[in-house]
Formats: structure tokens, sequence, C-alpha cells
């Protein structure tokens, strides 16, 4: 015999901070943003960023 299934389904917020949808949809945006700035730092003066930033 199954189980019956449940007639009301939970109202389940999402949380305000940690790993949820919209946070990490915000983090993958601003992670395409700074691969995009990196390479263009690239093109424009012809070095890498780790040298444009005077690391090595």
């Amino acid at each position: 015999m199954a189980a019956p299934e449940p007639t009301v389904k939970p109202n389940i917020e999402d949380p305000k901070f940690g790993f949820n949808f919209y946070s990490e949809k915000l983090n993958g945006r601003a992670a395409m943003i700074g691969f995009i700035i990196a390479i263009a730092i690239e093109l424009i003066t012809h070095e890498g960023v780790v040298s444009w930033l005077g690391l090595i």
C-alpha cells in the first residue's frame, strides 16, 4: 500500500544568505565580467594581468 500524497505544499522561503540561486547567479555574472576585464587588460597592455599589477 502506497503512502498518501500530502495535500498542502509547504511555503519555504529562500535563505537570505549562503548558497541560494540568486547569490550563485550574481557570483557567476561577476566572474564573467572579471574574465572579460582581464582579457581586455591583456589585449590593451600586451602584458599579463599579474605583470600589469606588478606582482612578478
